[in-house]
């Protein structure tokens, strides 16, 4: 004879709530979201208060700048050693870096040449002169235990109607940086970035 036919009570389990996989999955992210901060934002300024010569003749487009993946980003790079790549923690760019390069060498050139009119491809203009630029190296190098910003791109000035290129350097600017947080970081970058750029428009300007 059964413990229930005998008296005895039957156990009762408590019931379990069941979850769908979805609310469940939203729960998890609104918990996420609502322990996350904004990562604070940066920008580059572009040069200004310098003259560069030239004739001014033609009009100029800057393409976007290429670079490798490690430099196609928002985020900030750090090479704590040579050939180790790491990014600055809780610091980016308001841009991913080659929009934002492209944006500020637009500014210079308006700011310091005199070139009847700079744009981006596709903006209505028929181009005189291409700029072509290639990020090299945008970050932060350590050296012996010093920080230095440094900044190297490469600069190559197409005829647009001839199809060839007339000029190609390499410009490159190296600032100490003085304090390893996002503000002193990006201020340093700012300042090479400022000295290269200077040095493109007074460059790129004698061949117009």
């Amino acid at each position: 004879m059964s413990r229930e036919r005998m008296g005895a009570p039957a156990r009762r389990f408590p019931r379990v709530a069941s979850f769908a996989p979805g609310a469940a999955l939203l729960a998890a992210l609104f918990l996420s979201a609502c322990g996350s901060t904004p990562t604070p934002t940066f920008d580059l300024s572009a040069p200004s208060a310098f003259a560069a010569g030239g004739g001014g003749a033609g009009q100029l487009v800057v393409v976007t700048p290429t670079a490798l993946a490690a430099l196609d980003t928002e985020r900030i790079l750090v090479e704590p050693a040579p050939g180790q790549i790491t990014y600055l923690p809780e610091a980016q760019w308001s841009d991913r870096l080659p929009a934002l390069l492209q944006a500020r060498a637009i500014q210079a050139f308006e700011n310091g040449s005199k070139l009847r009119r700079v744009a981006r491809p596709g903006d209505g203009i028929q181009p005189d002169y291409q700029l072509n630029l290639d990020i090299r190296t945008f970050g932060v190098k350590v050296t012996a235990g010093a920080p230095e910003a440094v900044v190297e791109l490469s600069a190559k000035v197409i005829g647009v109607t001839a199809g060839k290129i007339l000029a190609a350097r390499v410009f490159s600017a190296r600032v100490p940086v003085t304090n390893m947080n996002g503000a002193g970081v990006t201020a340093a970058l700012d300042a090479a970035s400022n000295k290269v750029l200077t040095d493109i428009v007074v460059w790129a300007s004698a061949r117009f």
